[in-house]
């Protein structure tokens, strides 16, 4: 098992700068994954760990190894892909075992090792079975193990549940959580799903064209976001960001308001900020609820009505889309008027560069 520390690890293709000096440090037995939109640059930082892509600059260290330039088998990782790679022709057994049969291991060995993979991943049931006989999470569990087998220091998966439909994303999901627990191996998980990301990890690192926006724990990333961008990311439905002004400064307290909310305190890092500025409120759909006290009021534009919950799109006098997650079944009526009420105390408040002023 080991670690991995990223030293100002860069990627360029020709002039163009695709991973802009990215420090990380990933402890031995960690799940840390990688979260961002199309194109931010998690899979290609990734396929670098691997060595599918070629280091620009910077150092990459697996354990106490400098591993720029060792190649990919001899990296002490195994990586499963979004795409199975299965082979049609091969059983089971044969696709889980056929790394270890290039490595000339020993046949009893190779046994072993491909029936205590598929212990852990309950397939044992499946050993005998041809590719075009599984189901797609099955075959995804074959490609889990065919990475098992190979007792790897460090296992990478790029967006291995993306080819899954809902209810297969989230029972695999949860073998892989199952899995990680018990190898207790390090992990390091790409995807653009946040919901993957908060449910798998214990560390996330959101990336945004090529640059680290912030690292920390799940809870961390959705309560004390270090930016807009992560705020905007991380959190389902996303969090509302309201445009307001700084009315006033008094010590900690900052009092903003907009055409679309009502004076509002807030308490926060104040330093350098004073009357006139503009800033960005930022508050999360379930901290709202209807309070006719409310410092936001707007008329109904779309009810979600799921059962357990209710989500309500509001349409604010400036213009600015307002989402509402309400507890249990509500029946509001498209255009009727509706008066929300926050706790100051779970609002943020992000400065002009986009930055998060401290809650205190």
């Amino acid at each position: 098992m080991a670690g991995l520390d990223l030293k100002d690890l860069r990627k360029n293709y020709g002039t163009v700068e695709v991973i802009k000096g990215v420090d990380l440090s990933i402890d031995h037995g960690e799940f840390v994954v990688f979260v961002g939109p199309s194109g931010c640059g998690k899979s290609t930082l990734l396929r670098m760990i691997a060595g599918l892509e070629e280091i620009t600059g910077g150092e990459l260290w697996i354990g106490d190894r400098l591993c720029n330039t060792v190649e990919p088998r001899d990296r002490g990782i195994a990586m499963v892909f979004q795409n199975y790679a299965l082979y049609p022709h091969m059983t089971v057994y044969d696709n889980v075992g056929f790394g270890l049969k290039l490595a000339k291991t020993p046949k009893a060995e190779r046994d072993r090792r491909i029936r205590e993979a598929a212990r852990i991943l309950q397939m044992e049931h499946l050993l005998q079975r041809k590719p075009s006989q599984l189901s797609g999470g099955q075959r995804q569990r074959v490609a889990i193990g065919r990475a098992i087998v190979r007792q790897p220091e460090v296992f990478l998966f790029d967006e291995p549940l993306s080819n899954l439909d809902a209810a297969l994303r989230v029972e695999t999901r949860m073998e892989i959580a199952k899995l990680h627990q018990d190898l207790g191996t390090t992990m390091v998980y790409v995807t653009h799903d946040q919901v993957e990301a908060m449910t798998l990890a214990d560390k996330i690192v959101v990336l945004d064209r090529g640059v680290v926006q912030q690292v920390g724990s799940p809870i961390e990333l959705y309560q004390r976001p270090a930016n807009l961008f992560v705020a905007g990311f991380i959190g389902s439905p996303k969090m509302n960001l309201l445009p307001a002004t700084v009315d006033a400064v008094e010590g900690d307290i900052v009092r903003v308001s907009s055409r679309d909310l009502a004076a509002t305190a807030i308490r926060a890092r104040s330093d350098g900020l004073k009357k006139g500025d503009s800033i960005t409120l930022g508050v999360r759909p379930h901290a709202l609820v209807p309070n006719q006290n409310g410092n936001v009021v707007g008329q109904v534009a779309l009810v979600e009505r799921l059962g357990n919950e209710t989500n309500v799109s509001v349409r604010l006098p400036g213009g600015t889309p307002l989402m509402v997650v309400l507890d249990g079944d509500r029946a509001l009526r498209l255009g009727e008027s509706i008066i929300l009420g926050f706790d100051p105390a779970q609002a943020l408040l992000f400065d002009q560069s986009g930055v998060a002023r401290e809650p205190l």
